[in-house]
C-alpha cells in the first residue's frame, strides 16, 4: 500500500524537479472519507492533495496515477499564478505529460458510486427560451451564453438574463 508520507515526498520531489519549490515546500497529501463519486481534488490556495481512500482498493496503480492527476493541477497552477486557466486546459495537460502521465483525460470510469442531483431549478432565456437547469438555486445573475455569444461577442450582458421558471 503507499503511504501518504510516500506520496508527500514524490510530490515534493517532483515539485523540485520542475523548478516549483514554494510547492515543494507547502504541499501536503490526505485522504478524505467522505469522498463518494470523486476519485481526487486539488486546492490550490492550500496547495493540497485530497485522494479517496477507495483507491486502495482498487490497486495502487490507481492511487499513483489519482495522486499525479491531481498534482498536475497544482503544478499548472503554480506555474501561471495569479492567471486563472482552465481546470483541463493546456497548462495542465502540460503538468500532466511533465509527471508522466502524458494524454490524462479530465475524468475517470473507476467503479465509485455515482451520485446524481436533481436539478429543480429552471432558468429561461427571454430571448431564444433555452432552458439552464440547476441543482441549486442560483445566487447570482446569469446570462444565456449562447445569447451573449451571438449577439454581443460572449460578454455578460443584462438583455439576455436567465429568468427563474419554474421549480420542480
Amino acid at each position: 500500500m503507499v503511504s501518504l508520507e510516500t506520496l508527500k515526498s514524490e510530490a515534493i520531489e517532483h515539485a523540485e524537479k520542475l523548478g516549483l519549490f514554494q510547492l515543494s515546500k507547502q504541499v501536503t497529501v490526505t485522504w478524505n472519507s467522505r469522498m463518494r463519486s470523486t476519485a481526487g481534488r486539488a486546492f490550490y490556495k492550500e496547495s493540497k492533495i485530497e485522494l479517496n481512500p477507495k483507491l486502495i482498493e482498487i490497486s495502487e496503480e490507481e492511487v499513483l496515477r489519482t495522486f499525479l492527476h491531481e498534482l498536475a493541477h497544482l503544478v499548472a497552477h503554480a506555474r501561471t499564478a495569479p492567471r486563472r486557466i482552465l481546470p483541463h486546459g493546456a497548462e495542465w495537460q502540460q503538468a500532466c505529460s511533465d509527471l508522466g502521465i502524458p494524454h490524462e483525460k479530465a475524468t475517470h470510469s473507476l467503479p465509485l458510486p455515482r451520485r446524481s442531483q436533481s436539478r429543480n431549478w429552471h432558468y429561461t432565456c427571454s430571448t431564444c427560451k433555452e432552458v439552464v437547469s440547476r441543482a441549486r438555486k442560483s445566487t447570482k445573475k446569469y446570462a444565456c451564453l449562447k445569447c451573449c455569444k451571438i449577439y454581443n461577442k460572449g460578454r455578460y450582458t443584462k438583455k439576455f438574463a436567465l429568468i427563474e421558471s419554474y421549480n420542480g
